[in-house]
């Protein structure tokens, strides 16, 4: 893991988009991974440039022009001409249509409904009602599963969060519910404990309003019997 940590200390310097744990990464291809991996909520570019490296061949979509430039330049940097990751530009929800159902592995972090806005665009999901955001992300998930081979694994990394009022939003559950919806089987669940850093100087105001700090992440993993 620490191979990682070193090859790609210069990643993320997007400020834009939150920076996925390579060393993460690492794990998941190797526990879960076999050849093809699909990810349709591409974001930055670690996924793509570790799966990559390891010799996996890893396909994303991203809706953001500005985002995938800035992962080409970094998976140039890194990874030789001929093995590049490939990524789209476009919305998940039309792209997933055109391509050929032949993914093992199904790996991604999708955005955290309208915690983090990535930009203005109509279809980025960041900037939906909570509504319309369950329908788009249950069938970009649906399209995505249906790309997958019979026995291929999906993984996604997710978290809770609070709306306006402070009320806490089942995102974690809401994703279980749509990869049940779309056929697939709740395989294992791992935690993801985040740096903890100044989160801990916020459990006292926590404690005195009821609202406690995440300091972990969910990783679901689904398989496709």
């Amino acid at each position: 893991g620490t191979k990682f940590k070193s090859t790609y200390s210069g990643l993320g310097t997007d400020t834009t988009t939150s920076i996925f744990d390579p060393v993460l990464c690492e794990i998941i291809y190797k526990w879960f991974g076999k050849c093809n991996v699909l990810d349709p909520f591409a974001g930055g570019s670690v996924r793509g440039i570790v799966a990559n490296y390891l010799g996996f061949k890893y396909t994303g979509i991203e809706l953001r022009k500005e985002q995938v430039d800035s992962n080409r330049e970094q998976a140039f940097e890194i990874l030789p001409f001929n093995n590049q990751p490939q990524w789209y530009i476009g919305d998940s929800e039309v792209l997933l249509d055109e391509l050929i159902p032949k993914y093992d592995l199904l790996f991604s972090c999708p955005p955290y409904m309208d915690l983090e806005v990535y930009s203005d665009l109509p279809d980025d999901l960041s900037n939906m009602s909570d509504h319309e955001f369950v329908r788009k992300y249950e069938s970009i998930i649906n399209k995505s599963c249906n790309k997958l081979v019979k026995g291929g694994y999906a993984v996604f990394v997710v978290g809770d969060l609070r709306d306006s009022k402070g009320y806490q939003k089942d995102f974690t559950g809401i994703t279980k519910q749509a990869f049940a919806k779309a056929g697939m089987k709740l395989y294992n669940e791992l935690i993801v404990v985040d740096n903890v850093g100044t989160k801990a100087m916020t459990l006292e105001r926590g404690f005195k309003n009821g609202k406690l700090a995440k300091v972990h992440q969910n990783v679901y993993v689904f398989v496709k019997p």
